[in-house]
C-alpha cells in the first residue's frame, strides 16, 4: 500500500509488517482509517468505521469534525464520564448540608430562604418575600431547603434513584440544567398560584422534574412504562391528599418543565446544531418561568 502523503516513514520489522508509528518496535497490521499510519493495540481508538490513531482523534484530521467528535456520547449527546453520578452526589450533598445548617441555625435561617411572595414575618421582624422586597433568590434557594427530616429523606432517596440514571443518560451539563430549571419552574408556579403569605420549600419541584424526564427517556428507549407511571400516580395521590399541606404547584410545575426539557434533549436529531437546539429548549422553559415570575410580581406590587 502506498504511504499517505506527508506521513512519516513507516518502520519495518524483519517479517515485513510495519511497526506502530508511535511504538516502532511493535509490529501491526492495523492502520488508521484517516491517515493510514500503522497503529498498535495501545494506540488504536474505535471509530464509526475501523480504528483511528490518537493524533487524528485529537485534531479531527481530514473530517472537519471537532477534536472530541469520536468520544463516547450519551443518548442526549453528552460526554460519557468516569463517574456518571458525580452531579447527583454534589446535589445531594448540598441539600443535606443546607438541611444541617437550617437545623443548627433554626427558624431565622429557614424563613430567610423560604419561597414566599409577600408577608409579615415576626421572626425576621419585617415584611419579606419576592414581591415585597425583590428577594428573587428565594425562588431558587427554597429548592435546596428542607425543614422536616422525613421531607429531605424522601426527596434525597428519589434524587438518588432517579438522578443517577438520568445523569448517565443525559450527561452532566444537560442533567444539571434539567434539575435546576425544573426546580425553578416549580417555584414559579407556586409563586403564581399560592397565597402570597404562604411559604414553600423543598426539592420536590426538581425531583418531579426528574420524574417527568425519566418517563420521557423511558418512552424514548421503549422501556416498560408501567413501573414509573405507578410511581408517578402514587406520588400525585400523596400530593393531593387533603390535610397534608403539600405545595402541589411545585410538583406540577417541576413535572411539566422536566418532561418538556427531557423531550427536547432526547428527541432532537443528531447534527451540528443539536446542542444549540437542546439548550435552546432549556432556555425557553426558563424564560417562560421568568415571565410567570415577573407577571406575578407586577400583579402583587
Amino acid at each position: 500500500m502506498d504511504q499517505a502523503p506527508g506521513s512519516p516513514q513507516e518502520p519495518q520489522d524483519t517479517h515485513g509488517l510495519p511497526g506502530c508509528y508511535r511504538h516502532p518496535g511493535r509490529e501491526t497490521g492495523i492502520r488508521c482509517t484517516r491517515c493510514e499510519r500503522p497503529i498498535c493495540t495501545d494506540c488504536m481508538i474505535s471509530a464509526s468505521v475501523g480504528f483511528q490513531c490518537p493524533d487524528c482523534v485529537r485534531t479531527g484530521s481530514g473530517t472537519g469534525h471537532a477534536p472530541d467528535a469520536n468520544r463516547p456520547r450519551t443518548i442526549a449527546g453528552g460526554t460519557v464520564t468516569a463517574d456518571p453520578r458525580l452531579v447527583t452526589k454534589v446535589l445531594l450533598a448540598i441539600n443535606v448540608a443546607v438541611y444541617v445548617l437550617g437545623f443548627a441555625l433554626g427558624l431565622p435561617f429557614i424563613h430567610r430562604f423560604t419561597l414566599i411572595a409577600a408577608a409579615y414575618d415576626g421572626v425576621l421582624d419585617g415584611v419579606v418575600g419576592v414581591a415585597a422586597e425583590g428577594e428573587w433568590y428565594r425562588l431558587l434557594t427554597s429548592v435546596f431547603l428542607h425543614q422536616e427530616v422525613w421531607h429531605i429523606f424522601f426527596n434525597m432517596l428519589m434524587l438518588w434513584w432517579l438522578g443517577g440514571p438520568l445523569e448517565q443518560a443525559l450527561g452532566r451539563a444537560r442533567y444539571l440544567a434539567l434539575y435546576l430549571i425544573s426546580g425553578f419552574a416549580g417555584s414559579a408556579l407556586t409563586y403564581l398560584i399560592a397565597e402570597p403569605n404562604s411559604g414553600s420549600l423543598g426539592a420536590s419541584g426538581a425531583i418531579y422534574g426528574l420524574l417527568g424526564a425519566t418517563i420521557v427517556l423511558m418512552r424514548r428507549m421503549r422501556y416498560d412504562l408501567r413501573p414509573i407511571l405507578a410511581l408517578l400516580a402514587i406520588n400525585l395521590l400523596i400530593t393531593f391528599l387533603p390535610g397534608l399541606d403539600i405545595a402541589w404547584q411545585a410538583h406540577v410545575g417541576g413535572l411539566v418543565a422536566g418532561a418538556a426539557i427531557a423531550y427536547g434533549l432526547v428527541h432532537v436529531p443528531q447534527g451540528k446544531r443539536r446542542t444549540a437546539v437542546q439548550f435552546g429548549v432549556c432556555a425557553f422553559v426558563l424564560l417562560v418561568s421568568l415571565v410567570v415570575v415577573v407577571a406575578r410580581t407586577l400583579a402583587l406590587t
